[in-house]
């Protein structure tokens, strides 16, 4: 079984509502949602005319050769989305994406690009095997992060 981890309000909410000058200050881009926004704290695609965030952020922070960081969207406002347990939420379903296997060490053990609703099937595949600890889920095209998978307790 599998968990579909949201990234926390709390490293954002200090962003929410502030001006699009105090986020330029912070490397921050400001958008408006054209509905097709995936935001990665609510893991739902931002409603149309909503304000997000466009950033750099530090997805893979394991002292490994595949730390990570890469721009993504949080909505502004967002509050966490946790989805039940070996359930994919559409964001990430109706997408290209690469689907990177983790061990402890942070390092990739298995790798493939699939279309997001064979995800659920790829998630498990790669909990079979015991050297994976996490997973880490990236949308194809552009490459950004868009989830951390993580086995369940009771896997």
């Amino acid at each position: 079984m599998f968990q579909i981890q949201p990234l926390p309000a709390s490293e954002f909410s200090h962003l929410y509502g502030l001006s699009d000058a105090e986020l330029a200050a912070k490397n921050i881009q400001v958008h408006y949602s054209d509905g097709g926004f995936p935001c990665r704290v609510s893991l739902e695609d931002v409603a149309e005319g909503t304000r997000v965030f466009l950033m750099n952020f530090e997805h893979q922070s394991g002292e490994s050769p595949y730390r990570s960081r890469h721009a993504i969207f949080v909505a502004d406002g967002a509050e966490e989305c946790h989805p039940e347990a070996d359930t994919v939420p559409e964001v990430i379903a109706c997408r290209l994406l690469s689907v990177r296997a983790f061990n402890r060490a942070h390092e990739i053990v298995d790798a493939e690009v699939i279309e997001g609703r064979e995800v659920d099937d790829q998630i498990r595949t790669f909990f079979e095997n015991p050297q994976v600890d996490y997973i880490h889920l990236h949308f194809a095209r552009r490459g950004c992060f868009a989830a951390k998978v993580t086995r369940t307790a009771w896997s």
